[in-house]
């Protein structure tokens, strides 16, 4: 799985938003800075910002000395909702759908479709973690965002052990919101 670059981009040109327009900076962060700190052109790093004033999340001031500042505190934009404004999740119900292939249709749905559980509980660990760190954690280094994305070891998550037909057993410390998922 890979985010894809108008995710990437996208994040990096709202945390240089951020950096150098908070939502209460009295001058906004202009396209033409945002892009050059982050090796862009102009016209990509215009296109992304807009996606991001679209879902709310950037305000935009119009004029020769106008740009971007964020709509909100850092603190109350989730990376989730960053990378959803972005792209498309990477998991939807219809998902099955329109991955049949030339029959158009899931091929496999007549008995339950095996993969939608497995998709869904990826979407579900992912959308967690995510929605854990907000603009402000990565605003605030390598080690802020570690913390929050680290779970703590619980009693209350599940072990699982297996074994490799020809290895040794290995055991997987499995959320308790993976397992619950929206499919189950």
């Amino acid at each position: 799985m890979k985010l894809t670059a108008q995710e990437e981009y996208g994040l990096r040109c709202l945390l240089q938003v951020a950096r150098r327009a908070p939502s209460d900076a009295p001058v906004p962060a202009s396209i033409r800075d945002v892009a050059e700190a982050e090796g862009l052109s102009p016209d990509y790093a215009a296109k992304l910002l807009r996606v991001l004033r679209q879902s709310g999340m950037l305000d935009s001031e119009r004029g020769a000395t106008g740009g971007y500042r964020l709509a909100r505190p850092p603190e109350q934009i989730p990376l989730h909702d960053v990378l959803n404004a972005l792209d498309a999740p990477l998991y939807g119900g219809e998902f099955c759908q329109t991955h049949g292939g030339q029959r158009g249709e899931c091929v496999h749905h007549q008995a339950g479709c095996a993969l939608k559980p497995v998709w869904g509980a990826v979407e579900d660990a992912i959308a967690e973690v995510l929605g854990r760190v907000t603009v402000a954690d990565l605003l605030s280094g390598e080690d802020a965002v570690r913390e929050r994305v680290t779970p703590p070891l619980s009693t209350s998550s599940a072990s699982t052990s297996s074994a490799a037909p020809d290895g040794p057993a290995m055991t997987a410390i499995v959320p308790d919101t993976a397992l619950g998922g929206r499919h189950g």
